[in-house]
Order: C-alpha cells, then structure tokens, then sequence
C-alpha cells in the first residue's frame, strides 16, 4: 500500500484508452484500474470493435453530426456539444443520458471539451503489464452509447487475455453518463475499492 492509500485510475468511456495505456506503460504506478463503461481493448482495435455486433446497437450512430472537424487532417475528435439543431441534441439526450432530465443533459454537455484523442494503436491492454494490474469494470446496464454487449465482450477477451487476473465486475443501473448526473452509487462504489 502506498504512503497515502492506493493508487487507482479512473476511466469512462474514452477514457479507458488512457487506463489501458498507462496500465501498459506504468503498471508499477498503479494498484488498480477501474473502468466504467469505457473502452477496455484487447483483442482489437477501437475501430474494429465498432464494426462488430455488440456496437451495432449503439446509439451514437445517429449522432454523427456533432464531429465538428476531420479527425485525419485535425489529429483528434472534435466535437460540437454546443450544437443547438434540436435533432442532433435528441439523439444525443438518447445516446449519452436518457435517463436524465433536458436541464441535466444541458449541463452535462457544458462539461464536455470539444478535443478528444484519436483511437491510438496502443490503446490494447498487454498481459505482462496491464494484465498484472488488479481490475474492475462497471457496467452501466443503461448504456445507449457503449452497449451491454460490447461491455461484456472487453470483461470477457480481458479475462481470456488474463485468466489468473479476472475483472472484478460491478453493475450500475445508469445510462453512460447518468452515474455522474447522480453520483451518489458509483462514489460509494468507488470508496469502497480503497
């Protein structure tokens, strides 16, 4: 244990290329990942899991509109949360916080930066280092944006990739970001990884 408790990284959505990477990287920096309905790579690239069955059901299809930029001639994901085509904000509502109200998914919005990082090839956990790592992978059994079916796909080729090492898999009732809108059970869940 660490001088001031251990250290665990944090990673939603996107964000779980970041945990991958530095679970790859700095495997001794860290005493557990956690990922909440974030990408978790293992057997394939970003762009080949989003060709695959499990995100066929993704709502994020219908809401293309917000890429704001080439992400080839840009070197990111630009995006346009400020969009104010009524259309695009409804799919968007439905892909990230159904479950919220129109002032909560507003808000959520005004948090977002317009960058993010581009997949990145080494976004794919290795089992001598990220495998080494203690696990947990949170569910969000609401998700419209990473389906159910692709969550458990990363659990699964995870737990292939490292059997003696398996996810510790939690499940919270939430649509991607309604656990932040409301974040009362994922910081008691969290609290109690310490």
């Amino acid at each position: 244990m660490r001088e001031h408790g251990p250290a665990i990284l944090v990673g939603h959505s996107r964000g779980g290329f970041t945990v991958t990477g530095v679970g790859n990287a700095a495997p001794d920096l860290v005493d557990r990942l956690v990922y909440i309905s974030a990408w978790c790579c293992v057997d394939a690239t970003p762009a080949e899991y989003m060709t695959g069955p499990e995100y066929a059901t993704s709502a994020l299809h219908e809401t293309a509109g917000v890429l704001a930029a080439d992400p080839a001639e840009l070197g990111a994901l630009r995006m346009n949360w400020r969009t104010a085509d009524p259309e695009l904000l409804t799919a968007l509502k439905n892909a990230v916080l159904a479950d919220g109200t129109e002032d909560e998914f507003l808000a959520y919005l005004n948090t977002l930066e317009p960058d993010e990082i581009l997949d990145s090839s080494h976004s794919q956990a290795r089992a001598e280092t990220w495998g080494a790592i203690l696990r947990t992978y949170v569910r969000l059994a609401q998700d419209r944006s990473i389906p159910l079916a692709l969550q458990d796909r990363f659990i699964r080729e995870a737990d292939a990739l490292t059997p003696a090492n398996p996810f510790t898999v939690e499940t919270l009732e939430s649509s991607h970001a309604g656990f932040l809108v409301h974040p009362g059970e994922a910081a008691e869940l969290l609290a109690g990884m310490v």
